[in-house]
This record gives structure tokens, sequence and C-alpha cells, in this order.
């Protein structure tokens, strides 16, 4: 599973993560986030303790959208001490790619 994350929590569940963080960026109208949404949500469950996986819905979170300039979604965002270490733009990825990103940031 993913978490949900907002403004309010970004900081502590991210930025203050000892755990590298996968952030999908995504919104409810856009097909291909529909699409690799339930992907994540396995990373999420595979590699709870080793991971944090969490979504950001670009519309409810617009300040967040704009300080990591989200120009295409989904983005992922790969986060390891609080900076951002990789990305993917677009829903081409397979779950074992996203998995052997976040297990070599661990």
């Amino acid at each position: 599973m993913s978490l949900k994350l907002t403004e309010a929590n970004f900081q502590s569940e991210v930025i203050d993560s000892t755990q590298p963080v996968l952030v999908d960026f995504w919104a409810e109208w856009c097909g291909p986030c529909k699409m690799i949404g339930p992907i994540i949500d396995q990373v999420g469950s595979e590699l709870d303790g080793v991971a944090k996986v969490g979504k950001v819905n670009v519309d409810e979170a617009r300040d967040l959208a704009v300080k990591y300039n989200v120009r295409s979604i989904p983005l992922l965002l790969f986060f390891k001490n609080g900076e951002v270490k990789d990305q993917i733009v677009g829903a081409s990825v397979t779950k074992d790619q996203l998995k052997a990103k976040l297990q070599a940031l661990a």
C-alpha cells in the first residue's frame, strides 16, 4: 500500500525519512496514472520496512507540484536523505524496475 502524501505530512514522511521514498505525483483525471497506481501500491507492500512509497495528488497539493517542477504526470521521484536522487516520467515502467531503483537507494 502507499501513503497519501500532502503538504502537511510531506516533510515528515519524505524529507525526514531514514528510508528511501518513492513519490508518485498523479491526478484523478490522468489515465496513465490510474494504470500505474496499482503497481505503485504493490511496490509499497512488497518493500514495507525497506522503503516508503507515497502518492501526491497534484490537484490537492499544488504547492508540492510547483516545488518539484511537475510538468507531466505520472512523475515518480526517488528520494534519499531528503533529496531527489532519480526520476521517471510516464507510466512505462515495471514493478521490478521500481523495486530495483528503491533497493539500490536502501
